[in-house]
């Protein structure tokens, strides 16, 4: 997440270490990925399949990608997972917790902990493959008939819980869009959030990982592939309920409303003195501009980042509970998405996309 960032929120020097670090990764030596292929598969794996490449096209933390055919032609991609990944999960997060904290890189007033607890929750579901299999097969389904959105097919002989067989997809990931034109950028940031929004106010089901290399865009099909589904979660029908209004309150400008809304939910007790009440009202603010906005939302002209920048030191020092565990993964998808839309420069209509959903809205 940390390389997805911009220069307001990181260090630009770390936040290019982290880039590096998204693209590029170290490969298994190939005695170490065919003894994965041979326990996953069995051991005349190679007769499952017309061709492998030995070489990887793509390596991200926990898992290299492969080229592949199958016996009837279709080209698939198998990801590998690192052997001993989701057995080194708790020790990464300790290892690293001890790092930021002699370096004290973390502020005082993070509820650490209950973080730490969410993340080794979600780690542990992003390194189980037969979990993700099912999310994307879900996924497939729900978007079957998206005009813009396409899930590729898994593979399910080829899918265990350290495999994930899926057939190749073809574009560029959305970082790499940058530079084509307006029409093209507007159109896939649109999309995104209207995706984002369907995701959570519909489906109540949403891919939380707002990583670049997940989405790709195929100029040729105008159409957007989404990959990765190891970051699923669902939201329960209440906290959709709740976090709806919330949204509404700020779109319609009433502040009493995001406060009501926001003690329901659990972001605030309602005993925070006025300057953390009122501080967590202005990000909310902040954060629904552009679906309050009537007219076309120029989200390079947007300074999303550094007003909550300016919060931040306040919500800190005088919040007094921890954000709703289902706000983790929904602030990390959302905000993705918003930063997505500024480094595109996109110039979108977002309200109507927003008033739309709450107009179809269902409570209870």
């Amino acid at each position: 997440m940390l390389s997805i960032q911009d220069n307001a929120f990181i260090n630009p020097q770390l936040q290019h270490i982290f880039e590096r670090v998204r693209h590029n990764a170290d490969f298994m030596p190939v005695w170490q990925m065919e003894k994965v292929l041979v326990k996953e598969l069995g051991e005349h794996w190679r007769s499952k399949i017309k061709a492998f490449e030995m070489k990887p096209f793509a390596a991200a933390s926990i898992g290299q990608v492969h080229l592949a055919t199958l016996h009837d032609g279709r080209e698939i991609a198998m990801k590998i997972q690192y052997p001993g990944v989701a057995e080194g999960i708790d020790s990464d997060i300790d290892n690293l917790m001890s790092v930021l904290t002699v370096w004290k890189i973390l502020p005082e007033g993070l509820y650490v902990d209950n973080a730490v607890l969410v993340a080794r929750k979600e780690l542990a579901w992003e390194v189980d493959y037969r979990r993700e299999a099912e999310n994307c097969a879900a996924f497939r389904k729900l978007l079957t008939n998206d005009p813009v959105f396409y899930v590729p097919e898994i593979i399910g002989e080829l899918s265990t819980k350290q495999i994930l067989t899926q057939e190749l997809i073809y574009g560029v990931p959305l970082d790499k869009t940058i530079d084509m034109d307006q029409e093209t950028r507007n159109m896939i940031c649109e999309n995104i959030l209207r995706l984002c929004l369907t995701e959570l106010f519909e489906y109540r089901f949403m891919q939380t990982d707002p990583n670049w290399a997940n989405f790709f865009y195929d100029a040729e099909t105008q159409k957007i592939s989404l990959l990765d589904f190891g970051a699923c979660r669902a939201y329960s029908k209440q906290f959709v309920d709740d976090y709806i209004n919330v949204i509404k309150a700020a779109s319609d400008g009433d502040l009493e409303a995001i406060k009501a809304w926001s003690v329901k939910l659990g972001f605030l007790t309602g005993y925070e003195p006025k300057i953390m009440i009122d501080a967590h009202i202005d990000a909310v603010m902040i954060l629904g501009e552009a679906f309050s906005f009537d007219g076309l939302f120029d989200f390079s002209q947007q300074s999303t980042t550094s007003k909550i920048q300016n919060l931040i030191p306040i919500m800190l020092k005088h919040r007094l509970t921890p954000p709703p565990e289902e706000s983790y993964s929904l602030h990390r998808k959302m905000s993705g998405a918003f930063l997505l839309c500024s480094k595109l420069s996109a110039k979108i209509h977002c309200k109507p996309l927003f008033d739309n959903i709450y107009k179809n809205y269902k409570f209870g």
